[in-house]
């Protein structure tokens, strides 16, 4: 039905760049929200970037000024840009979109996807 598929990870040294991209293909009518999560080991999933459908983002203290969050509609793609990475940003980055997706009668369906994951691993 719907996937996300995740690019960009590898490993960067302390004070280096990377960027994710996240490209969703499928029947889609929509995508309302997409972010940037991350999970390292022995720790909770957290959010670390956000981006809405009129393009509000929304960013944790721990990556504001560093990340930044952007989509691109056309592509039903979302790009997380990160700059000046951390040790401690080393984890692995899952995509999100909620999705609306038509069905016949007008009916709406909104849906949760999750990305299949992509390392990110910074050396200090």
């Amino acid at each position: 039905q719907v996937q996300l598929a995740e690019s960009g990870g590898g490993l960067v040294q302390a004070g280096g760049s990377l960027r994710l991209s996240c490209a969703a293909s499928g029947s889609i009518f929509s995508i309302i929200d997409m972010a940037w999560y991350r999970q390292a080991p022995g720790k909770q999933r957290e959010l670390v970037a956000a981006i809405t459908n009129d393009g509000s983002t929304n960013y944790p203290d721990s990556v504001k000024g560093r990340f930044t969050i952007s989509r691109d509609n056309g592509k039903n793609t979302v790009y997380l840009q990160m700059n000046s990475l951390k040790p401690e940003d080393t984890a692995v980055y899952y995509c999100y979109n909620r999705i609306t997706t038509a069905r016949p009668m007008g009916v709406m369906l909104v849906r949760d996807y999750w990305g299949q994951g992509t390392q990110v691993t910074v050396s200090s």
